[in-house]
């Protein structure tokens, strides 16, 4: 017999509605299956320390989490929420490099032009050489300002104009010739700063406002001041013996336009939306700002922004694009996958944290693939037995610790705690705890360079050489290592 398939229009609607109901409470539970995924990892870390602050995860362009862990001010017990206001340090560089690509699509500067076309003050033996592309992909050569052995007791604590601070750097000899490798150079975009001013006779706080924020209503980012009274702003914190402590004191006129500006996670959330499309720029101008420029050791990077290739995740390798940022008491971090329109925003108050790593565990979450589970971190919990133990006594506790649970080894946070102990005189305690990071990162110039550190605070001037020297093998333009290595040759002389 013949079956009926032919439904009437009611029946058929109701069948309609009930399939794409299906499809809707499908996709909706896959979703909400990766936020849990994202929010059992997240709470993980935060239980370990390893994060307290905001974070903001969109696929497909659609946001899926967002969530603040831990306390914006400890001191008034006030959290962590999706609309807390960080400072977001060197993620404020792809905001520069929008501002200059503005005004090179209105024709009013060119990329491949010397910057003493712009600032014909800057001197002219480095000047005429270095170039407005130079300085948006870090290889210009102009020593990074935030390696200076003076950086943190005598420059980041005071204020200055853009000119005066200019002259902090702008006479020492170059660490190579223009174009000829990327050595990531915060002097660079201060520069970008200060030759945006010169072209718009405005500030850069006020360019940035007119030009990319108001016109995105991002009402809650900006390019910070000491005085500025923000609401629900947070405090920034570093990880101690006995917990945390408030962040040294930064002057906003440093980090500039390298790092000065302060966002919300929603705000950022806007920012990425607006790289979609050609409301900041033209399309030409705008995919400039993803192309590769400069590499060094599998790193490279473009205008603002770090670009990588991932594979695995699909059947090919995917491009993200990312950038980190760092200032005393923050970390932030903002990886993005254009293809898929997928956007992981994290922003921490805690100090160094490894929000590289976290963003690799949730962008594995995304595509379904496996990840790891964060550990205890090996320094927070070698530095509460060398508070309490001699060190052989700490390390031979740590080393039967290790044969029962694993510990998460970040470069960043076992160097933090050699300097802890480092400032609390316990030299050989750092000493052992720099060791550790040696052996990890073997390729790290900054973890031989802080164990050089504490060796010529151990008076050991030939290990506190060799270390150096190793410093500067690893990484030619590592000025603070260049500068000791050559204070403890010429006393040796």
């Amino acid at each position: 017999m013949k079956l009926i398939t032919k439904l009437t229009s009611t029946v058929q609607t109701r069948y309609c509605f009930a399939i794409l109901s299906l499809l809707f409470i499908s996709s909706t539970a896959f979703a909400q299956t990766k936020a849990e995924k994202i929010d059992a990892l997240i709470t993980k870390y935060h239980q370990y320390n390893q994060f307290n602050g905001t974070l903001l995860v969109a696929e497909n362009g659609k946001e899926i989490y967002k969530k603040g862990f831990g306390l914006a001010n400890m001191e008034w017990n006030m959290p962590n929420q999706a609309n807390t206001v960080f400072r977001i340090g060197s993620v404020t560089k792809q905001f520069t490099a929008i501002l200059v690509l503005q005004l090179a699509a209105a024709g009013k500067i060119k990329l491949d032009e010397p910057i003493n076309s712009y600032l014909p003050n800057y001197p002219k033996n480095n000047g005429s050489l270095i170039t407005i592309h130079h300085l948006l992909t870090h290889t210009s050569g102009i020593p990074n300002f935030t390696s200076f052995n003076n950086f943190q007791t005598e420059i980041a604590n005071h204020a200055y104009t853009p000119d005066d601070f200019i002259g902090l750097f702008m006479n020492r000899p170059l660490d190579f010739l223009p174009g000829e490798r990327l050595a990531y150079s915060n002097s660079g975009y201060f520069l970008l700063g200060y030759i945006i001013e010169k072209i718009t006779g405005k500030t850069y706080g006020q360019c940035l406002k007119e030009s990319i924020l108001d016109p995105l209503q991002m009402t809650h980012t900006g390019y910070d001041q000491n005085d500025l009274i923000l609401q629900n702003r947070a405090s920034g914190y570093l990880k101690d013996f006995d917990g945390f402590k408030k962040a040294s004191f930064s002057d906003m006129s440093v980090p500039y336009a390298a790092g000065g500006m302060y966002a919300t996670a929603e705000d950022m959330q806007l920012w990425d939306h607006a790289l979609y499309t050609d409301q900041l720029l033209p399309q030409k101008f705008k995919d400039s700002l993803f192309n590769t420029y400069a590499t060094l050791r599998n790193i490279n990077y473009g205008y603002g922004w770090f670009i990588r290739e991932i594979p695995n995740l699909k059947q090919h390798p995917i491009k993200v694009v990312e950038h980190g940022g760092g200032i005393e008491g923050f970390s932030s971090f903002i990886s993005r996958i254009p293809e898929d329109k997928n956007l992981i925003l994290l922003f921490n108050n805690t100090g160094n944290t490894v929000l590289d790593e976290i963003s690799s565990s949730i962008r594995a979450i995304l595509y379904d693939k496996p990840y790891a589970l964060p550990q205890p971190s090996l320094a927070t919990t070698l530095l509460n037995l060398l508070h309490s133990n001699d060190v052989d006594t700490a390390l031979n506790k740590m080393e039967a610790l290790k044969k029962q649970d694993t510990y998460a080894i970040a470069e960043s946070d076992i160097n933090d705690a050699g300097y802890q102990l480092l400032q609390d005189g316990k030299i050989k305690a750092a000493i052992a705890v720099f060791q550790i990071n040696t052996a990890n990162f073997e390729t790290s110039s900054n973890a031989f360079d802080s164990l050089g550190d504490a060796f010529v605070a151990d008076d050991n001037t030939k290990l506190a050489i060799a270390n150096y020297r190793t410093a500067v093998l690893l990484n030619p333009s590592n000025i603070h290592a260049k500068e000791e290595l050559a204070k403890l040759q010429n006393s040796e002389k």
